[in-house]
């Protein structure tokens, strides 16, 4: 039976408007599959942003590997 592992990226959009850059994402997808990881789920969420109590519309990025 495969088992795997699983690795989840947080990914912010600007703290002031404008849209998540599809480059960005683009280029932390290729990173990750180059390292072996698969995508495995893209979730739009409220995250933590970098200043004060609030969140800030982002993604949340899961992807998987076996376990070697």
């Amino acid at each position: 039976m495969q088992r795997y592992t699983y690795k989840v990226v947080e990914v912010r959009e600007k703290l002031v408007g404008g849209k998540m850059s599809g480059a960005k994402l683009e280029k932390l997808l290729n990173d990750h599959a180059g390292d072996g990881w698969q995508l495995k789920a893209i979730t739009a969420t409220e995250v933590k942003g970098r200043v004060g109590p609030g969140g800030v519309d982002g993604l949340l990025v899961t992807f998987e590997r076996p376990v070697q």
